[in-house]
């Protein structure tokens, strides 16, 4: 190993196996970091994402992947967790029923921790405000307010060395994170943006996720790998 690699900073990555964390899994490598990759097993119902989430740590250089298991799908309120509510595949004005309360929350929160230990000075997180199903936990303001507390409530923010919530994506339409990502070579096919998948892992094409994606690949003037 280089002496290079070591002073690259250290950084943990929230990885869902999807488009958009696998995008900021390659912003963060491309500039410069040391990426550990996070995964959440938290009672999602497709869980063949966590499989893609392994494949694109994997891919896009990962020091390492972690998936921790925190179950927030036993208080039900959520079709990405509950078997009792259906994915919806029309589209709503309304904050849509696979929100998961709280979600981005906890996530962020175990990665604060995570980085604390491994003394990493960012976390990067794939929300995006634009193009996506009107998630409160998604919006500038939410990941704005997350730094000020991550500031008060850690020993390295007390002290100074801030570790810094990095969302680069959040203000990108799909197309142009699909651009960006090919840019930087994302193998998109490795990725899953379903929110009905079947166990093997073939999307349902027509829930909100399938449509926003579908949509940004028109748009970018490109194929995607994920269904050829």
């Amino acid at each position: 190993m280089s002496s290079n690699t070591f002073s690259k900073p250290n950084s943990v990555v929230l990885v869902s196996g999807g488009l958009d964390s696998a995008t900021v899994l390659a912003i963060a490598k491309s500039q410069g970091y040391q990426c550990y990759a996070l995964s959440m097993d938290y009672g999602q119902r497709h869980r063949v994402e966590l499989q893609r989430a392994q494949l694109v740590a994997e891919a896009n250089g990962a020091v390492e992947h972690r998936i921790v298991r925190i179950d927030i799908g036993n208080f039900g309120g959520s079709a990405l967790t509950d078997n009792a509510l259906d994915v919806p595949t029309e589209a709503s004005d309304d904050i849509p029923i696979t929100y998961v309360p709280a979600r981005n929350t906890v996530f962020l929160s175990v990665a604060l921790g995570w980085a604390e230990v491994l003394n990493a000075s960012a976390i990067f997180i794939g929300a995006n405000a634009v193009d996506y199903s009107g998630y409160p936990d998604c919006r500038p303001e939410y990941i704005e307010s997350f730094q000020t507390m991550a500031n008060l409530a850690t020993k390295q923010g007390v002290q100074g060395n801030t570790i810094e919530i990095k969302a680069p994506i959040i203000d990108l339409t799909k197309s142009d994170i699909i651009k960006l990502g090919l840019s930087l070579g994302v193998d998109y096919g490795q990725t899953l943006s379903c929110y009905n998948p079947s166990e093997q892992g073939q999307v349902c094409h027509v829930c909100d996720s399938c449509r926003i994606r579908a949509a940004g690949f028109a748009e970018a003037d490109a194929e995607d790998p994920a269904l050829v």
